[in-house]
């Protein structure tokens, strides 16, 4: 079978809509990529699972000293509501939440430059009553730019909840250099519980039917982006590897899989690698494709497994002639729950955005920065790289996640940090 970039293309073209997590717009999504399925001749099979999320209520942000402006905010989905009435406060600016900056911070509405869960502690540790973070440019306006809407992850959740809302950058920058000192902060939002799926599709090998390959993706998006980039391109690329392996049946059982919810935190792998537990100890390598298909940029293959795995990979790209950069690595995307269970993964990924080729995560990951010669390069080489394993002999590396590598995925989910959460609750 020859790769077709062009019949790639039209099925992006298909998927090139805002279809987050749980949301009827993913379900259509999963169904055009069904309907592809049972047009190659294969059946999927469709998982739910459940996702946590939350509805928007009202947010706002008023600056009542020394003067007098309100500001459009995006409340945190899943974080503490203000009361219905708002919460009124000092403000402060916290830009390094230093010792210092802690010491200000009791009792006041904090805007920070991010939110990491270390900065998350510090601000619960030093008595603030809500916070603030900022997204967007400071040459951004409400016309070319979207206000995005941020959750409160479950990790940082179970150190304590506190309101918090998102604001533009401009608008931030407004409000600190006109010297805000008390503001009126209304942040409300309703946790509910939604339905995401995934999609399997299982070709069972001719010869080690008990060994598996599998290659995957996620096909979701996030908030006002079509996605194209991230991750309609892995989408149609693995649809492409499905028809392969249906005309040229396999030695060992290949699985190809989209993943649902990713972008709101990797819902669907890990509810894939929860359900399928047992099954996973004949899952020798995850193939993960996570963005491609963008005319200007590179591509690489992060790898989670053995430095001979890594070494393997490398040396299979040389010798073929790809132009990949290859490292022992980590990659966010859903490839690490089945590193967590140790399934070894390779992530092939053609970065856009790092050189000005394309954006992601906003209204600009678009169609027109892609190509079908783009999509069928990168199609080429993870398909190559994934018969290569398929088809080998004896497989060319063990199923095996180093300590280092294990660390790093730990570090990654966070793994320290909830065990202290949990220790802190006894």
């Amino acid at each position: 079978m020859k790769i077709c970039g062009k019949r790639e293309f039209e099925l992006l073209e298909k998927m090139s809509f805002v279809r987050m997590g749980g949301t009827a717009e993913e379900m259509k999504a999963a169904e055009i990529l069904m309907d592809e399925i049972k047009a190659i001749g294969l059946e999927p099979v469709l998982e739910p699972f459940e996702i946590e999320d939350a509805d928007l209520v009202k947010g706002e942000l008023e600056v009542l000293e020394p003067f007098n402006k309100k500001y459009t905010v995006t409340a945190y989905k899943l974080s503490e509501s203000t009361p219905e009435e708002s919460l009124v406060a000092p403000f402060y600016y916290a830009e390094n939440l230093t010792a210092a900056d802690m010491e200000y911070a009791k009792g006041k509405i904090v805007l920070v430059n991010s939110l990491t869960l270390d900065n998350y502690r510090k601000l619960l540790k030093s008595g603030a009553v809500g916070f603030i973070t900022m997204s967007g440019t400071i040459i951004e306006t409400e016309e070319n730019s979207d206000l995005f809407t941020r959750t409160l992850r479950g990790t940082l959740r179970k150190f304590g909840n506190m309101p918090g809302a998102n604001i533009r950058v401009t608008d931030a920058f407004d409000i600190v250099k006109n010297g805000a000192t008390k503001v009126k902060l209304t942040a409300v939002n309703t946790p509910v519980t939604r339905t995401s799926h995934n999609i399997t599709v299982t070709i069972k090998g001719t010869e080690k039917p008990e060994e598996v390959v599998s290659f995957g993706g996620h096909y979701d998006s996030v908030e006002f982006s079509t996605g194209a980039h991230d991750n309609a391109a892995g989408s149609v690329i693995n649809m492409e590897i499905a028809r392969y392996f249906a005309e040229n049946p396999p030695k060992r059982t290949v699985q190809i899989m989209w993943y649902g919810s990713e972008e709101m935190g990797l819902w669907g792998s890990k509810a894939w690698v929860r359900d399928h537990e047992e099954e996973l100890k004949n899952h020798l390598c995850m193939i993960n494709t996570d963005m491609a298909g963008v005319v200007i940029g590179y591509d690489v293959a992060r790898v989670i497994a053995t430095k001979e795995a890594t070494a393997h990979c490398d040396a299979f790209m040389k010798r073929k002639g790809y132009n990949v950069g290859v490292t022992q690595e980590i990659y966010s995307s859903d490839s690490i729950p089945f590193a967590d269970k140790g399934v070894p993964a390779v992530n092939f990924v053609r970065f856009g955005h790092h050189v000005g080729g394309t954006m992601i995560h906003c209204r600009y990951d678009i169609k027109e920065h892609l190509s079908a010669e783009a999509l069928a390069k990168t199609t080429q080489f993870v398909l190559d790289y994934g018969v290569e394993l398929v088809e080998s002999v004896v497989f060319p590396f063990e199923r095996v996640i180093p300590t280092e590598m294990v660390e790093k995925v730990d570090k990654y989910l966070m793994k320290k940090e909830e065990a202290e959460a949990e220790a802190e609750k006894k």
